[in-house]
């Protein structure tokens, strides 16, 4: 089977590029990824043994040295100018134990935690209090000046808590009401502005006291299960030399049905709170209640670590240009409070990327010549976390982010079989995903966009970091249509979502097919061939929000 697949894809890609020289160049290097040297790379990282690999714990330091041992195996040097595979990551680990209420009219509600809420800080203290904080609902709590949109208006909301609905305004096309207006936050796509992190930056940029925000399945697109697995455990903030001070005191989320409770005491309705908040017009709404935390938290200091490996480039001139192959190795750890498995094995999120990353490293050191410019191959920290280690790298690079041409990032694989199509993410974005197109039809296959774009993917994984930092970025998800199904079959990589997504049963299952996941190793690699060797930078599309930031990075003398 293994051997089938691998003659099958390099006949696509022998036939994509039947004129060109360079096939017989490419084919050992293809040669090598194969679905045994990925599940080898899986199995290890997502053993029990690697208990979650949680940032600053045994975790880490097992996957770390596991993955920084492979790159120098495959002959990687190490990727840090200071001759370390490492880079360091100043991280604090926060364990946090809430007390919530709500008082209305003279009654108190004590929230249960974790069931009914969660609540954290990114303030690196031992203690946050916010007492008796009017309640004020600010809609989606957005400010977008682009869509002339303003939640808060000029409504001062200094010390008080902020009740707000997680994505963008559905707002509706105005010659198609079943439709949304794709000229507003993206119609159906979320833009940033409906991203959690966003409404916590908002809050703490208007002086909020608290931001709570209002869990809904759909538009979250996740259950609240993940909420609260996430939000429960340890987390993990970049050790700031202020401390985070700048962070919002307080970060909560509530079910649906404590919100609904909270306004039906405050003599409000949750569904037409909700209708109002999808206009222009909207206006903040005091609500007549007062919000009450107390969080008490143990705050760690410590260094986690990206790893990194660095295949210099053979062109003398261009070797100073870098490529960035990535993939986050952390994950969920162990969580030792739950019966029976305790562990967040993380085998597909992210075990999968980094194996392809290793993989990837390898197959590059078998091009005979080499890659012009250089190649970076990282495994970030933190991920789980809101791209800390990503973010850390994109704020402290090692090499110019304005010789570096691209970050391709892996962020799940598709382990369930060959596939008709290829998901990519960042589609229509910049001309990465021209690349990315035109080589997945020579494995006669298709490009095409995240079908789930309410969720806001693009968002949520470490291209986000380098996108922000202006760097081109190309970002595969696993959502494609499988061969061994019906083209309208449900999608297996939503069957995932729904049950294995940050549980403790994202483990290697008998079931897997790792011959997709070659398929897509293998077409990133020619897409990063490409750009390695290519004439002209990847470039931002027009009106991008992104370009901006790259144009004016690469006008600086």
């Amino acid at each position: 089977m293994k051997l089938l697949v691998l003659l099958t894809t390099l006949t696509f890609f022998t036939k994509a590029f039947a004129a060109d020289p360079e096939t017989e160049r490419l084919k050992p290097a293809l040669d090598t990824i194969t679905p045994d040297g990925l599940l080898a790379h899986i199995k290890m990282l997502s053993s029990d043994e690697f208990e979650g690999r949680a940032p600053g714990s045994k975790g880490e330091e097992l996957s770390i040295k596991y993955i920084s041992d492979q790159f120098e195996q495959i002959g990687l040097s190490p990727g840090n100018p200071d001759g370390t595979y490492f880079q360091k990551v100043p991280l604090a680990g926060i364990k946090t134990t809430p007390s919530a209420s709500f008082a209305v009219g003279g009654k108190t509600t004590t929230l249960n935690y974790p069931d009914d809420y969660v609540a954290s800080s990114a303030r690196l203290q031992n203690e946050i209090k916010v007492e008796n904080s009017d309640i004020v609902f600010v809609g989606y709590g957005i400010v977008a000046p682009e869509y002339g949109w303003n939640d808060y208006k000029d409504v001062d909301v200094r010390g008080k808590t902020l009740l707000m609905l997680i994505n963008d305004p559905p707002i509706p096309d105005p010659n198609d009401p079943t439709k949304l207006d794709e000229k507003m936050f993206g119609g159906r796509a979320m833009t940033y502005y409906g991203r959690w992190t966003y409404k916590y930056e908002i809050a703490a940029q208007k002086g909020a006291a608290a931001a709570i925000i209002i869990h809904e399945t759909g538009p979250a697109a996740y259950p609240y299960s993940v909420v609260r697995t996430s939000w429960s455990k340890e987390n993990f903030e970049l050790d700031a030399p202020d401390k985070n001070a700048s962070a919002v005191s307080v970060r909560s989320w509530i079910t649906l049905d404590v919100a609904k409770k909270l306004l039906a005491d405050c003599g409000k309705d949750f569904e037409a709170l909700k209708k109002s908040a999808v206009r222009k017009d909207f206006r903040p709404v005091s609500l007549g209640g007062k919000a009450n935390f107390d969080i008490k938290q143990q705050v760690r200091s410590f260094q986690s670590h990206n790893v990194i490996g660095k295949l210099e480039g053979s062109d003398p001139k261009l070797r100073k240009e870098y490529v960035i192959f990535s993939a986050h190795w952390d994950h969920l750890g162990k969580h030792p409070e739950l019966q029976g498995d305790q562990i967040f094995n993380g085998a597909v999120d992210n075990a999968s990327g980094v194996a392809a990353v290793i993989t990837l490293g390898r197959a590059f050191t078998k091009l005979n010549p080499p890659a012009k410019r250089t190649l970076l191959f990282l495994a970030t920290t933190a991920e789980e976390a809101g791209l800390l280690g990503a973010k850390y790298y994109a704020t402290h690079p090692l090499y110019p982010l304005e010789k570096t041409l691209a970050d391709i990032n892996i962020d799940s694989m598709n382990v369930w079989g060959k596939a008709r199509d290829i998901e990519d993410t960042s589609f229509g974005m910049s001309t990465l995903d021209d690349a990315l197109a035109r080589v997945a039809g020579g494995q006669g296959r298709t490009a095409i966009p995240n079908p789930r774009p309410e969720k806001g993917s693009i968002y949520r994984a470490d291209n986000f970091e380098f996108a922000k930092a202006g760097v081109p970025s190309l970002y595969i998800g696993d959502k494609e249509h499988l061969v061994a199904r019906a083209p309208d079959a449900p999608l297996r990589a939503d069957e995932f979502d729904l049950h294995d997504y940050h549980q403790v049963s994202d483990e290697v299952k008998p079931d897997w097919d790792l011959s997709g996941a070659v398929q897509d190793a293998q077409l990133l690699f020619v897409v990063g061939d490409e750009v390695a060797n290519g004439a002209n930078f990847p470039e931002w599309k027009p009106g991008n929000e992104f370009k901006p930031k790259r144009d004016a990075m690469m006008r600086k003398p």
